[in-house]
């Protein structure tokens, strides 16, 4: 049987350790798929549980030298202080390195005459490299055993033979020494990870919010005594009690009183929502005035507000089609750098001297760090994805963030997303001696259709009678039968296919229909004997939104199971020039495929009927507030159920790749004009080379620069 698991990662220092570990979990028999993000800090693993289970997967991650938790078994606050440990020890031998390395540049740069300089160097430079860089050949020695190198063993390579050289001219009195080039350069890498695990830590802002709004306790009523419990304790069927500025603890539905609800936390609305009798209520929001009781449906991780945390971590955990560029970039950058090191050895050993070879091989080797091209697409989907959830916009994975700003046509579907979803009836039109409105409200008690809601509002007050035989037909209607008599009641299609003339009456349907009402006829065996009308709204928002997308250059369809004229009527209402009409659900997805051969397409729709249609399109958007199905269906959930969130998707995918090509983009120009410079070509005719010291501090702050400019995103107005 297939299942997920998420892993939280303990001990990798750069992207290729999170590539080193992908590898490997790959090639573990019974897994399907292994992503590892090393922003996130966390494996995402897809595989089959006869074959294997989450244990094995720790066994492995622990074999490669570092630290495997399962997601679900650890607790926010347990990993926050972790992060906090790992920040502290960083801190720790960032202050370690200090002491010892600061001392060491002022005696080994600005002192030549000091009695037994290189002795007192050597001391100082020793515990900087083997304890404050422990880690470092750590790392490196876990990569030689899985036959790979990484960026450490670029550090662990370029500091040791500098350390080891000095030692040589140290003890032989031949060549200068370089203790404090070694010691600094391990220090700046140990403040650059500092820099950038503290900045990481900004990109997942997002979670760390939405994990706070949960409350911690909650008052439920039992054996009709107040009970303050903890949120854990809650199980569904509680009646709970919500007092005026409480948040609410978990999912339900008002049972007594009313009150107005800040829902912002969760959908992104500023405007408070007013709640009565038989409203549902999201857990993790404010209860802004009234006090009420409600019954809890959904606890624990079943909450919408659990649900959306699961949503952003697992799209934080997924990788965009443009980080597979990054990733065949890393996978042999290393290994071409240490050549390119060697032939720079080479080269100036030849031509200069032992002591200019080392040091202009070690600053290659320093400066080319592979750690700002990995961090440049994580971090940026990391803080797009934070940003959307902030915004009432749920973005389920990275490929949807990063092809939203690709799409050439969108489809949205009539019912409920163009239109309010609240139809009504407007016109009743007898044309037999027939109680219509009975018997179709009679027929439509047992239907679960849209307009069924419309009919039964407007019979509120009529005595219903007994149906029996029905049977919905998807895309036509209903049949069913009232005493002896049966009836049909639908769209022309389904009285046409029973043989049932509409001759007589065509004038009056064709005139509704023109209005943009959807007319729902009423027929017997032999004729047809009334028709009902009704008509849903336009969304104020839809008119706005489709002129937005038409001037992104997006071409806007709206697709319907109405009639023509009627969806003729409400696509010039909105604004929408192009539509496909009287299609039955099943056959939406087709239309989605003809689209799609010219180019990327998103459909837009409520999640229920339009699954299909949905799953096929490059993007599937599902409008709804925290329904289980708009969670399960479609790439892209809009909270708010604003179609306004589908032009803010849209710029937060431009905004979000706009900023992983700018960090890809200043992650390569750095190494193709770094490398070259420290390998020391511009020496011969400028006399500059490179120090060291100044590669490993450009190689520290390049990874913190990419981070910050993906920090930068949150600023953006969609």
């Amino acid at each position: 049987m297939n299942k997920k698991t998420i892993i939280s990662i303990k001990g990798m220092h750069c992207a290729s350790c999170a590539t080193l570990i992908t590898k490997r979990l790959n090639k573990v028999n019974g897994v399907k798929k292994a992503i590892v993000n090393f922003s996130t800090e966390k494996a995402a693993i897809e595989y089959d549980s006869d074959k294997i289970n989450e244990q094995n997967f720790l066994k492995e991650i622990k074999n490669l030298g570092y630290t495997g938790y399962l997601a679900s078994a650890i607790s926010s606050d347990k990993e926050a202080k972790i992060r906090k440990k790992e920040i502290n020890d960083l801190k720790s031998r960032l202050i370690i390195g200090a002491i010892f390395s600061v001392p060491a540049l002022i005696l080994g740069m600005f002192i030549m005459d000091f009695p037994f300089r290189n002795y007192i160097l050597w001391l100082l430079a020793t515990p900087v490299q083997f304890y404050v860089g422990f880690n470092f050949y750590k790392s490196a020695l876990n990569a030689l055993k899985n036959k790979t190198a990484n960026m450490e063993t670029l550090i662990v390579i370029g500091t040791s033979a500098a350390y080891l050289f000095s030692i040589y001219a140290t003890l032989s009195g031949e060549g200068e020494q370089y203790f404090e080039a070694a010691a600094i350069l391990i220090t700046l890498v140990i403040l650059g990870k500092l820099l950038e695990a503290i900045a990481k830590g900004k990109t997942s802002e997002a979670i760390k919010k939405l994990m706070s709004l949960s409350a911690k306790t909650a008052i439920v009523i039992r054996n009709n005594k107040e009970i303050e419990i903890k949120i854990e304790d809650v199980i569904e069927g509680d009646i709970i009690l919500v007092k005026p500025g409480d948040k609410i603890p978990v999912d339900g539905i008002i049972i007594d009183g009313h009150s107005s609800i800040d829902e912002s936390m969760i959908t992104g609305e500023s405007i408070p929502v007013e709640k009565n009798k038989g409203d549902s209520v999201i857990g993790g929001t404010i209860n802004k005035h009234g006090s009420f009781t409600f019954k809890a449906t959904k606890v624990g991780s079943e909450t919408t507000l659990a649900q959306i945390i699961k949503l952003v971590e697992d799209a934080q955990t997924t990788r965009a089609p443009i980080q597979r560029f990054a990733d065949l970039v890393s996978a042999y950058f290393v290994p071409i750098v240490i050549v390119i090191a060697l032939i720079t050895f080479s080269v100036w050993y030849f031509t200069e001297s032992l002591s200019f070879a080392l040091i202009t091989s070690v600053s290659v080797l320093v400066i080319a760090c592979p750690c700002a091209l990995g961090l440049a697409t994580p971090t940026a989907i990391m803080v797009g994805t934070g940003k959307g959830a902030r915004n009432g916009i749920l973005i389920k994975n990275a490929e949807a963030l990063e092809n939203a700003y690709k799409l050439k046509y969108i489809i949205f579907d009539k019912t409920g997303t163009i239109t309010q979803g609240k139809p009504k009836v407007t016109d009743i039109v007898n044309f037999e001696d027939y109680d219509i409105l009975q018997i179709a409200a009679s027929i439509e008690k047992q239907s679960e259709h849209p307009l069924a809601d419309a009919i039964l509002e407007r019979a509120k007050d009529l005595e219903l009678t007994k149906v029996t035989k029905f049977e919905a037909i998807p895309g036509h209607g209903i049949k069913a039968q009232i005493g002896k008599n049966v009836y049909f009641l639908g769209n022309q299609r389904l009285l046409e296919k029973n043989n049932v003339s509409l001759k007589k009456h065509l004038n009056e349907i064709n005139s509704l229909e023109e209005q943009g009402k959807t007319v729902l006829l009423l027929g017997n065996a032999k004729n047809i004997i009334g028709v009902i009308a009704v008509k849903d709204t336009i969304r104020e928002d839809a008119f706005f939104t489709i002129n937005k997308l038409k001037k992104l250059h997006i071409a806007v369809y709206m697709i319907t199971g109405d009639n023509k004229k009627t969806a003729n009527a409400i696509a010039k209402e909105a604004g929408i020039k192009n539509y496909f009409a009287e299609v039955l659900p099943e056959d939406k997805a087709n239309y989605v495929k003809k689209l799609q051969k010219k180019g990327k397409v998103a459909m837009i729709g409520d999640g229920i009927n339009d699954a299909v249609a949905l799953a096929q399109a490059d993007i599937g958007i599902a409008m709804g507030s925290g329904t289980d199905v708009a969670m399960e269906t479609g790439n892209i959930v809009l909270m708010k159920n604003n179609l306004m969130d589908v032009v803010k998707a849209i710029k937060l995918s431009k905004f979000t790749i706009k900023k992983i090509k700018q960090n890809m983009f200043w992650a390569l120009f750095y190494n193709c004009l770094g490398i070259p410079i420290a390998a020391g070509v511009l020496y011969p005719f400028t006399g500059w080379l490179l120090s060291p010291i100044i590669a490993g501090g450009a190689m520290a702050l390049s990874s913190v620069s990419v981070v910050v400019n993906s920090l930068l995103l949150k600023k953006k107005k969609l």
